[in-house]
């Protein structure tokens, strides 16, 4: 797995972490990835994709380790963006609109008029099938995804600048400032609100019923979404907290969180027993500010690739074993080109190139 962390720095974090060797953090890649700070970053199990105030969407292959391209249809800021698996991704932004892309050719298939300020975040359902979004226009917006239109349209009082589904899709939460108001789907309506002593900034589900959240102070609270008490918080950083993820691994649920402080930590939850504070599992200084956060894991497939391969290196003795370091390459601004359609269109040129020069010595 990767952590994966964005910067005001317009640089691009990697780091790698072993939990079999007792959860080690290397240093992957350090990568110049904007020419703004970075505002939003998404992951699935093939690429990685980051906003900025540069108003691009850069695109990274984690399988081949090259810059993919970047997308160029917002004007103003990347406030957010998501995946839906390996077939789709939504971006928002300062523009007010919403662009749904084909993840696998990197078009844009529909980008709509979706706030008529700008859009603050937005959450796609587990059934692929709708999308929440808010704006600073006020309102809460559903989306029917299949027809890229409008479903539903929600006034609210306040700016919210959060929204998330829950795992399963029967619940989702808006952010208004320290407040986190809960919906039921199958209502529309608010089965409870929690409030916070500080803005929030990031929430994430741990379960359908826990709910971390995370704002402009040190702590990580823990919230029942039935009851809206408090089970738990715990005192993740020096400084505030600008992101948190999470997600589920073989025997324990993991929490990740990023703050102004520089370091990313990764904590160990056990649900059954909310209530104790997580333990630490490991951290790393990026000594810079950080923006954004998430992880990249590595899909099944590809690790069963990658121990073939490395079955592969071993049993060639007589050759010297091969490093592979992570290098971006710059494979251009558009994102139909990848690394080795790149490759071949330098190798043409160079050829070019070498036949005008003998033809020019000939003359």
């Amino acid at each position: 797995m990767e952590l994966i962390a964005g910067c005001y720095e317009q640089v691009l974090f990697g780091y790698a972490v072993r939990p079999a060797e007792n959860w080690a953090v290397v240093s992957d890649f350090t990568h110049h990835a904007h020419s703004a700070s970075l505002s939003a970053v998404a992951v699935n199990d093939r690429y990685v994709v980051t906003g900025s105030r540069d108003e691009t969407i850069q695109i990274y292959d984690m399988q081949k380790k090259v810059e993919h391209g970047a997308l160029l249809q917002h004007n103003g800021t990347i406030s957010c963006l998501e995946f839906y698996g390996r077939t789709h991704l939504l971006s928002g932004a300062e523009d007010g609109l919403i662009c749904i892309w084909n993840a696998k050719k990197w078009e844009c298939l529909k980008s709509i008029k979706a706030h008529k300020g700008h859009v603050t975040s937005l959450s796609i359902h587990p059934s692929g099938k709708l999308a929440l979004s808010v704006g600073t226009d006020k309102t809460l917006r559903t989306w029917n995804l299949g027809e890229g239109r409008s479903a539903f349209i929600k006034n609210l009082k306040q700016n919210a600048h959060l929204v998330k589904w829950s795992p399963s899709g029967e619940l989702y939460v808006v952010v208004i400032a320290s407040k986190v108001n809960i919906y039921k789907l199958a209502t529309a309506s608010i089965s409870g609100t929690i409030v916070t002593k500080k803005n929030i900034s990031s929430l994430r589900f741990i379960t359908d019923c826990i709910l971390a959240v995370a704002g402009d102070d040190e702590l990580v609270r823990l919230f029942d979404c039935e009851s809206q008490d408090c089970l738990c918080e715990f005192k993740a950083h020096e400084n505030r907290i600008k992101d948190i993820y999470s997600f589920k691994g073989e025997d324990l649920h993991i929490l990740v969180t990023a703050s102004s402080d520089g370091y990313i930590k990764m904590w160990s939850l056990d649900p059954d027993k909310i209530k104790s504070s997580p333990s630490l599992l490991c951290e790393v200084n990026t000594k810079a500010r950080l923006t954004c956060l998430a992880v990249w894991l590595k899909s099944n497939l590809e690790a069963k690739q990658t121990s073939d391969e490395a079955r592969a290196s071993s049993s060639q003795v007589d050759e010297e074993p091969r490093i592979k370091k992570i290098c971006w390459t710059d494979s251009g601004k558009t994102a139909e080109r990848d690394g080795q359609e790149a490759s071949k269109k330098r190798k043409s040129t160079n050829v070019q190139q070498k036949k005008k020069k003998i033809l020019q010595r000939l003359k």
